[in-house]
């Protein structure tokens, strides 16, 4: 009942109800309600089709199924677009991608997600213009330390080595990090190198970062 808490009192505000409305139509105390609201007590299983008769919503609704479907849906997408990389399928991953953001246009994972497989093609402008979209939206910090280190390379392939050079200051300690790639930067890397650096950090080490 991951969602039950916030959705509790999500729709009870939209109907316009106090807490001590809801207590009295089911018989119950309002502190009560008030702890299920904090998450700090569920409500016995029976109570949920009469709250969502209050409500005029569905029991899936009230506990929050439609986000958890639709997290499920998200991450399916990315396996199976991650399915396709590694097989070097990159059209394959590229539509299953375009095809999820006509569905999820502002999410971020999709946006990087798509920006990672067009990198893998050499479409280096458009993956640019969609990590510097993207970054803004994430909050999944190995995501956007990834896609960072992604984009030093992605701006030297587009030939702006004054912008590799800035970003790749800013990475931090980690695989992707900035005692790894500014010395690259600096050294100067033939686009084959490009290419196969921005491979190893979109598909080195096999982990999801969707």
């Amino acid at each position: 009942m991951l969602y039950l808490s916030e959705n509790l009192k999500k729709y009870r505000i939209m109907k316009g109800l106090t807490q001590e409305d809801v207590a009295d139509y089911l018989g119950i105390t309002a502190q009560s309600v008030s702890k299920w609201e904090r998450n700090e007590s569920y409500p016995d299983i029976d109570f949920l089709p009469a709250l969502a008769n209050i409500f005029e919503t569905s029991v899936d609704l009230l506990i929050g199924m439609d986000v958890i479907r639709a997290e499920k849906t998200r991450y399916n997408i990315h396996k199976t677009a991650n399915e396709f990389q590694r097989k070097g399928d990159y059209d394959s991953a590229e539509k299953v991608y375009r095809d999820a953001l006509l569905i999820y246009p502002n999410k971020p994972g999709m946006i990087l997600g798509l920006a990672g497989v067009l990198a893998l093609k050499g479409k280096s402008a458009e993956a640019v213009e969609l990590i510097e979209k993207g970054l803004p939206l994430s909050i999944n910090e190995k995501q956007k330390s990834t896609m960072r280190a992604a984009l030093c390379f992605l701006y030297l392939k587009c030939g702006d080595h004054e912008k590799a050079a800035e970003l790749a200051a800013t990475l931090p300690h980690t695989r992707e990090s900035r005692e790894v790639i500014q010395p690259l930067i600096a050294r100067g890397l033939d686009p084959d190198e490009i290419d196969l650096n921005i491979k190893n950090i979109l598909l080195g080490d096999g982990k999801e970062i969707w």
